[in-house]
C-alpha cells in the first residue's frame, strides 16, 4: 500500500503530521509505517481505556525493529500543544519526568508517528502514581520452556485467586510469556500488591519445585516459569495491553480467554497464542475488548 511520504490529517479536531509512511517498519512483513498508524487508530476503542491517564514509556524504533531502539520516558518538547502530560516524581527522587499521555485518537496517531512501536504503562494512574490499579503477574519461560508452561503456570495463578474470591485476566506479552492481570481499582499500595504477588509466586514455587520459579536469577530459570513478582513496583511499567511489540512479525500483546489459554495447553502449540495486528482488529470485531474489566472491576486483595 503505498501512501504520499508525508501529510497532514485530522483527527477529531486534531491537526497531525505525518512522515516517511511508506518506510518498513517490519522488514519480514512489510509492514510500513501508516500500516501501524493504522493498527493503533483502529484498535484505538479497546486501547485507550487502559492507556487513558496512565504515564507511558515509548519504545522507538525509528529504522525498523532490525534497527536500532529507545525508550522514551520524558514527553517530548516538540509535541502537539493539545496533548496531555503527566508529572511524576520519582519516589526516592527529587527528580520529575513529564510523561505523555495517550488519552485520545490523535495522541494515539500521533506516538505511531514517532515509530513508538511499544507503549509500556504503569500499573498506577498520572493522577495518582503511589497508588496501582492493577497487579500484574509477569511469567516468563526460561528456555526450553515456552508459553506453554507459562499458559500451565498461569492456569495454576487463576485457581489460586479464585479460591481467594479474586478474578484474573491473561494477556499474551506479544513476545515469549504470558500475563495475568488482577484488577483493583481501590486504594492500595505497592508494597502490598508486591508483597501478594511475591507470596503467591513463592506458594507455587513451593508447590511445583520443577516448573515454577520465583527467584530472579537467571541460572534458576532453565525449562522453569519465572514469575516475576517485581514488575509490581513504582518505578517499572509493563506492556500495554494491544501493544505492537518490536519482534520479526507485528506481533501483539494480546488479550485472550482462558479457554484459549486451557486449549492451548491441552494442543501443546504455542501458535495458537500468536497474534499479529490484523488479526487482534479481528479479535476485537468479534469477542470486544476481553480486557475491559481491568479497567473498571473492584476488588481487595486479602491480608497475608
Amino acid at each position: 500500500m503505498q501512501v504520499s511520504e508525508k501529510t497532514t490529517i485530522s483527527i477529531d479536531g486534531r491537526e497531525i503530521s505525518l512522515s516517511n509512511l511508506n518506510k518498513v517498519l517490519y522488514p519480514a512483513k512489510g509492514f510500513t509505517k501508516v500500516q501501524v498508524i493504522d493498527y493503533y487508530s483502529k484498535i484505538a476503542p479497546a486501547v485507550l481505556p487502559h492507556l487513558r491517564g496512565r504515564p507511558v514509556t515509548f519504545k522507538r524504533y525509528p529504522d525498523g525493529v532490525d534497527g536500532k531502539s529507545f525508550y522514551q520516558k520524558e514527553c517530548p518538547g516538540y509535541r502537539p500543544e493539545w496533548l496531555h502530560t503527566a508529572l511524576v516524581r520519582g519516589e526516592k527522587s527529587e527528580r520529575e519526568i513529564n510523561f505523555c499521555l495517550l488519552n485520545d485518537v490523535p495522541s494515539l496517531a500521533w506516538a505511531a508517528n514517532l515509530a513508538a512501536l511499544e507503549l509500556h504503562t504503569s500499573l498506577s494512574l498520572g493522577q495518582d502514581p503511589g497508588t496501582p490499579t492493577v497487579l500484574v503477574f509477569d511469567l516468563d519461560p526460561g528456555s526450553p520452556a515456552t508459553i506453554i508452561e507459562c499458559c500451565f503456570v498461569g492456569l495454576m495463578l487463576r485457581n489460586l485467586l479464585e479460591k481467594l474470591d479474586l478474578q484474573c485476566f491473561p494477556k499474551t506479552s506479544g513476545l515469549k510469556g504470558l500475563q495475568v492481570y488482577l484488577p483493583l481499582n481501590n486504594s492500595v499500595s505497592y508494597d502490598q500488591t508486591k508483597g501478594f504477588a511475591r507470596a503467591c509466586a513463592e506458594l507455587l514455587e513451593e508447590q511445583y519445585p520443577d516448573l515454577v520459579v520465583s527467584r530472579m536469577a537467571k541460572d534458576l530459570r532453565t525449562g522453569k516459569v519465572f514469575i516475576d513478582w517485581s514488575q509490581n513496583d513504582f518505578h517499572k511499567t509493563t506492556v500495554c495491553v494491544y501493544s505492537l511489540r518490536a519482534r520479526e512479525r507485528p506481533t501483539v500483546s494480546t488479550p485472550v480467554r482462558w479457554e484459549e489459554v486451557d486449549a492451548a495447553v491441552k494442543g501443546n502449540d504455542p501458535e495458537l497464542l500468536i497474534f499479529e495486528a490484523g488479526q487482534v482488529i479481528d479479535r476485537f470485531d468479534r469477542y470486544g475488548d476481553l480486557f475491559a474489566p481491568v479497567a473498571f472491576m473492584q476488588q481487595k486483595l486479602p491480608l497475608i
